[in-house]
C-alpha cells in the first residue's frame, strides 16, 4: 500500500471515530443533559432565540452552560469540515461543505426531536454549520501552507 493510501485510510478511520463520538455525545451521553430532556418533544424554530437566551442569562445559567451551548456547537462540528476533505479527496468546496454541515446537523437535530433525546433547535443548525465551515477553512489554510512549504 502506498504512503498516500495509508494516510488516507488513517484519515477515514479518524473521520468515522469522530462521527461515532459526535453521535454518542449528541444522542446518548448523559453528561450532555440527556437525562433532563425526558420523553417530551422540544423544539425552537426561531433563529437566535436560544443564542440570545444563553447570552442574556449567563449569570443564571452559568458560564459552563453558555460555553457548552454556543462555543461547543461550533467547535463540535469543526472536525467535520476539517476531516471530511482529508478522508475523501473529492469532498471540496465551501458551498459543498456548507451543505454537508447543514445536512448533517439537520439529521442529528431531527433524530434528537423524534427520539426525545434533545431538542430541535435552529440555532444549533446555524452554530454547527458555522463550525463545519470554520473547520473547512482551517483545512484550506493548512493545505495552502503545507503546499507553500513543500515548494520552497
Amino acid at each position: 500500500m502506498k504512503q498516500k493510501s495509508r494516510i488516507r485510510v488513517i484519515w477515514c478511520i479518524l473521520f468515522v471515530v469522530y462521527l461515532a463520538v459526535l453521535i454518542y455525545l449528541l444522542l446518548f451521553a448523559k453528561l450532555m443533559g440527556r437525562e433532563q430532556i425526558g420523553r417530551t418533544y422540544s423544539y425552537n424554530l426561531e433563529l437566535f432565540k436560544e443564542i440570545k437566551r444563553f447570552l442574556n442569562n449567563t449569570g443564571t445559567l452559568g458560564i459552563r452552560s453558555v460555553l457548552l451551548n454556543l462555543v461547543g456547537n461550533v467547535i463540535g462540528f469543526m472536525p467535520l469540515g476539517f476531516l471530511l476533505p482529508l478522508a475523501f479527496s473529492r469532498v471540496r468546496g465551501i458551498i459543498f461543505m456548507t451543505l454537508i454541515s447543514f445536512t448533517t446537523t439537520l439529521v442529528i437535530e431531527t433524530c434528537q426531536l423524534v427520539s426525545c433525546t434533545g431538542s430541535f433547535d435552529v440555532d444549533d443548525l446555524l452554530l454547527n454549520t458555522i463550525g463545519g465551515i470554520l473547520g473547512y477553512l482551517i483545512y484550506i489554510l493548512l493545505e495552502k501552507g503545507i503546499t507553500a512549504w513543500k515548494e520552497r
